[in-house]
């Protein structure tokens, strides 16, 4: 079984783990650098990035995901979480940090304020024919990327809202609030495969 953690520090926890936990992996709640240090692979949730950087630094945690990054541990992001493995921020706020590793440029929220929020079908030819619901709220987009970064999906106007690179894999949208499971299982197939 597939120990993997959820970046518990803020954002939507609870229903990145219940998805998790339905797909058969055992999961921890990361709030601190042990916790991280026991698990296999890691989400990080959507939330507010910038409390997420300042929360991970705060606790200890920021050199030890950025470390284990590197070290080729799976990561996988979703709106907040995109926007914390981005090498590059458009519109940070002074002093924002990410984790990395993503070799793109990320602008937060793109899609406008909470109200803006909306859900449609997306093309996503990696997880097959069927496109995948999804749900934006406040959700960054992937203004540029880099030649180490490969696109998994884009929007009809050609915005691109997914992307993975080795490891990583970073999407704006929120697949655990509309039930869809299959960017999970590409994420847990590949803790599968490093163990």
């Amino acid at each position: 079984m597939a120990r993997v953690g959820v970046l518990a520090l803020q954002g939507d926890v609870r229903e990145h783990a219940a998805m998790l936990e339905h797909l058969g992996a055992e999961v921890v709640r990361v709030r601190r650098p042990e916790e991280f240090a026991s698990v296999d692979g890691l989400v990080i949730p959507g939330g507010e990035s910038s409390v997420i950087d300042k929360l991970t630094r705060m606790f200890g945690l920021a050199e030890p995901i950025r470390a284990a990054i590197r070290e080729g541990m799976p990561v996988f992001g979703t709106c907040a979480g995109l926007i914390m493995l981005a090498d590059r921020l458009a519109d940070a706020i002074e002093g924002q940090q990410t984790f990395g590793g993503l070799d793109v440029t990320v602008r937060r929220n793109a899609f406008g304020r909470q109200v803006d929020s909306f859900e449609g079908p997306v093309a996503v030819p990696a997880l097959g024919d069927e496109p995948v619901h999804a749900a934006f709220i406040r959700g960054p987009v992937v203004e540029s990327v880099g030649p180490d970064a490969a696109v998994l999906a884009s929007l009809e106007d050609g915005t691109v809202v997914a992307v993975e690179q080795e490891n990583l894999l970073g999407i704006s949208f929120h697949p655990e609030i509309s039930g869809e499971t299959r960017f999970h299982e590409r994420f847990l197939r590949r803790v599968g495969d490093r163990r």
